[in-house]
């Protein structure tokens, strides 16, 4: 990554041409409203894609998005937002074309990256996969996250009145599409 330190340079002066306190009121903390978790892919930056500012949402991210209760990562951030930032949502954001969902129905020999797309497999269909499309498996896949989330103990433990909202980012367009919690199955048209 040339650059990477001329390219911080220029991020200072910018912030600070629109507001010189910018970096001493960010180090009085963090206040996000929206805890997100997202996959790790390097087209679906979250404070991008929302345009966010510094402090204003708070990420956890791994491949294909996923709420795994055995994942200290995730259960540490989750932990954190709800009960010390008191955030106000929980989003989960997926995307078109995701590679994790393309995997978890590939054979594969590599069983590093197969323990972890056993947990994709884990709430999609089993039976008749081709009549799915990756993107519907995609949005199958979100929708099983937000469940995750909702059955998650730390979430019931801090986060009971917490909203919890799936995300797709439709890497085509750009749009950021909210799903349906009571959406079962099959892919909407956008």
């Amino acid at each position: 990554m040339k650059g990477v330190l001329e390219k911080n340079r220029k991020f200072i002066e910018d912030m600070k041409k629109g507001d010189q306190e910018f970096f001493d009121k960010l180090a009085q903390g963090q206040h996000p409203d929206t805890f997100i978790i997202s996959c790790s892919d390097s087209r679906v930056s979250p404070s991008v894609i929302m345009q966010s500012s510094l402090g204003q949402i708070f990420v956890h991210r791994n491949i294909a998005n996923q709420v795994i209760q055995q994942d200290l990562s995730l259960n540490a951030g989750l932990y954190y937002a709800l009960k010390h930032l008191k955030v106000k949502e929980v989003a989960i954001i997926g995307h078109t074309d995701c590679g994790g969902v393309k995997a978890a129905f590939t054979t594969s020999e590599d069983a590093d990256f197969c323990a972890w797309t056993a947990y994709i497999r884990e709430n999609l269909p089993k039976d008749n996969l081709d009549q799915y499309t990756v993107d519907d498996l995609v949005r199958l896949n979100v929708l099983a996250q937000v469940q995750r989330v909702k059955d998650h103990p730390i979430y019931n433990k801090y986060g009971l009145n917490t909203e919890v909202i799936g995300y797709i980012f439709h890497i085509k367009t750009g749009y950021l599409e909210t799903l349906d919690s009571e959406e079962k199955e099959g892919a909407k048209e956008f």
